[in-house]
């Protein structure tokens, strides 16, 4: 099959390269009418805190975006003084259908500090959440204008907090200028990487139509189904790696072909019978790590899912067909335009000598060591790995620097709770929601870890009210999250049969809402682990004819993403240098989308150097029949393949992670150090060295296996 496919591009090579240069253009148009499509929705239907937070929104017209908090403060009482209420008001009426809850329209102290010099009030913004959050501006600045002398103002929470962060206070280039860099880094790479022009172009030209076309397809998907907004940023990251690392297994294997004596015609075909098959392979797995989040519960996480399959499909589709047209019509010339000259590129035109041909013999002699030294790396990162607390950042360790940060620090500094930044919310439906609500005010403030709670009059409308309830401490604290359970398991059902069946008692909230969202997705993410590590065992056990192998390669790739995720933890989590280089104080969590974006990115891509890795050593196995020659062969002539991958990918994300904000920072760095910690550690010292150790056991395939996969079996 690969033979015909090979025959068919390289015998209608203008052709195929005239049909992807038109598609690739429609890519650019397809790409701007794919940016108005994207579905920006982060609920998570059919869960009680969200379904609640929807039911508000319908009534009230707001609830579901987290509340704008007004901070007021003078030297005497606050409620004394003339105007402060007016202030509140206004601030209010230049949020358009926004609700308020504040001490002027409840006469609750729950909204003061305990000396009574500071207020707050939260004002809840109409409408549905966006990507682009909501402007506060016009809020701030009437409520300053508003003031009445002698009283400071503020405007906090958490919407203006990460407003204050994203307009780059915390410094770091631009999206734009980030691509710039990141394009040149690859660049510098690639030339480092091959030396000549033409092989440099190629893998920036298979990445381009790559990405551009599955824009193409992902536009038509979403008229068939939603597509969140974050399969815009897999297209770009994870095409961009895939296709440069197909790419470069290609050129890599042609230009190996051509310096054996092959024509260009016998070298293309070499090309497609080994390292084709490798490709699709890769894309394989790839594709298996994206698709198995549709067994979370998520909605937006499942069109990733659906959205995500298509990046290794084109980039695969891309470089069995795009690329070999190209290199049928350039051959040898692939090695013409040399700008650097061959030695300091060494290695790039014969893999079998240099610095990985001369570690592989040394990993053949000292195995044992090389895997205790990988190992004891290893451990030390696994043991921050596990440590990992998937949560949303607190609001004191939102980077930044503003009004909105004062306004956290002067509420707090007033001994008012960090919970009021985004309170608890008890809807009650039914006819006690027109009653008096005191009673359920007084069994939340009976609640332990909830520090006082209110009923405000704008947040009821009918048979429908919602009671505030401040925890007494910030929503994403881990503190916080007992009280969130008690508050569902036993306050709320003790509420629901205080008031009688006629009435309905949900706990919700942005910070309840948050807390289903960890739970739905980490919940069933045994699940999704299973799914992968049982497909991609059976795919790679075909594709290596070998039992052990495969297991091997699933073990270390749980191994490395563990190792990126103990990265980010003993950084951020716990704040190694992350103030000192990244200026982010330690949020004892990890903000909870992270994890899982990083398993979808990571486990494909350094699924793809194993897969590059053990395809070279299987084939060196069947030429020599020798382990240990194997082995030192296909490290030799994968080495530079996979670093030079890693480093371009590497590049990319560590510039991503110079961006403002703590969720940006957090995701550059655990890819880029996940992704040059499995090209070292784990392919560079681990999967040599155990495999040296294994021996013959490496090859073992019973017959009975064989049989089921349709390969032909492999005696150890």
């Amino acid at each position: 099959m690969m033979d015909r496919l090979t025959n068919v591009v390289t015998h209608h090579r203008r052709a195929v390269i005239i049909i992807w240069t038109a598609l690739t253009l429609f890519g650019m148009f397809a790409a701007s009418k794919a940016a108005d499509r994207f579905l920006v929705e982060f609920g998570i239907p059919g869960y009680s805190a969200y379904e609640a937070n929807q039911r508000t929104l319908q009534t009230l017209g707001n609830g579901e975006i987290e509340p704008f908090i007004a901070v007021l403060t003078t030297k005497g009482d606050i409620t004394k003084v003339t105007g402060v209420d007016a202030a509140i008001t206004a601030a209010a009426t230049a949020t358009p259908g926004s609700r308020v809850s504040s001490y002027f329209d409840t006469r609750d102290d729950v909204y003061l500090s305990p000396d009574r010099t500071t207020t707050f009030a939260a004002i809840y913004p109409a409408g549905k959440q966006t990507f682009d959050g909501v402007d506060d501006e016009p809020t701030r600045t009437a409520l300053a204008k508003a003031a009445p002398p002698g009283v400071t103002t503020h405007l906090t929470g958490i919407q203006p907090l990460l407003a204050e962060s994203a307009d780059g206070q915390t410094g770091g280039p631009s999206i734009l200028v980030e691509a710039i860099i990141g394009g040149l880094g690859a660049l510098i790479i690639l030339l480092f990487t091959f030396g000549t022009l033409p092989a440099v172009a190629m893998p920036l030209i298979v990445a381009i139509a790559a990405i551009l076309n599955t824009f193409t397809l992902v536009w038509i998907l979403t008229y068939l189904t939603d597509v969140s907004l974050v399969v815009q940023f897999l297209i770009a990251l994870v095409g961009l790696g895939i296709a440069i690392d197909y790419a470069l297994v290609m050129i890599f294997r042609f230009r190996e072909e051509l310096r054996h004596g092959s024509d260009t015609q016998t070298a293309i075909e070499q090309t497609m019978r080994h390292a084709g098959r490798s490709v699709i392979v890769s894309g394989t797995t790839v594709a298996v790590g994206l698709v198995s989040m549709i067994i979370i519960p998520v909605p937006f996480i499942r069109s990733i899912g659906i959205g995500g399959m298509l990046i290794p499909a084109v980039s695969v589709l891309a470089a069995l067909t795009l690329l070999p047209a190209l290199l049928s019509l350039l051959g040898p010339r692939i090695n013409s335009l040399r700008v650097l000259p061959r030695r300091m590129v060494e290695g790039s035109d014969d893999p079998t000598a240099g610095f990985w041909n001369r570690w592989g013999r040394l990993v053949m002699r000292k195995p044992a060591l090389i895997a205790t030294i990988g190992t004891a790396i290893v451990a030390v990162l696994l043991f921050f790995g596990v440590q990992l607390n998937p949560a949303s950042a607190q609001a004191k360790d939102v980077p930044g620097g503003g009004d909105a940060h004062l306004g956290y620090q002067t509420l707090t500094a007033g001994g008012i709770s960090a919970g009021a930044i985004l309170p608890m919310q008890i809807v009650i439906e039914g006819p006690a929601a027109a009653g008096d609500l005191a009673p359920v005010v007084r069994r939340l403030e009976a609640t332990p870890g909830i520090v006082a709670a209110a009923a405000p009059p704008q947040s009821r409308k009918g048979n429908f009210a919602v009671v505030e309830a401040i925890a007494d401490a910030d929503a994403a604290a881990k503190s916080t999250r007992d009280t969130i359970t008690r508050l569902k398991d036993e306050t709320v059902p003790a509420l629901q049969t205080q008031l009688g069946g006629a009435n309905k008692v949900t706990l919700s909230g942005v910070g309840p809402q948050d807390r289903e969202f960890v739970s739905a997705v980490y919940g069933t993410f045994p699940w999704v682990l299973a799914f992968v590590i049982v497909l991609t065992f059976i795919l790679l056990m075909r594709a290596f004819r070998s039992v052990l192998l495969p297991l091997k390669a699933v073990i270390l790739n749980l191994v490395s993403l563990l190792a990126a995720f103990g990265i980010i933890v003993f950084i951020f989590q716990k704040g190694h240098g992350s103030e000192a280089i990244w200026n982010v104080p330690s949020t004892d969590a990890i903000i909870s989308w992270i994890p899982l974006m990083i398993f979808a990115f990571l486990y494909g891509l350094s699924m793809d150097y194993e897969v590059f890795m053990l395809t070279r050593m299987r084939e060196a196995y069947d030429e020599t029949g020798s382990t240990p020659q194997a082995i030192s062969l296909g490290l030799a002539r994968t080495g530079k393949l996979v670093t030079s991958a890693a480093l371009v990918l590497m590049f990319a994300f560590f510039v991503l992670s110079t961006g403002p904000g703590t969720d940006i920072k957090q995701f550059g760095i655990g890819l880029a150090a996940g992704i040059i910690f499995d090209a070292t550690v784990i392919r560079a010292l681990l999967v040599p060295s155990l495999m040296r150790l294994m021996g013959r056991w490496n090859w073992w395939l019973p017959k009975r296996f064989a049989r089921l996969l349709r390969v032909q079996p492999s005696a150890k």
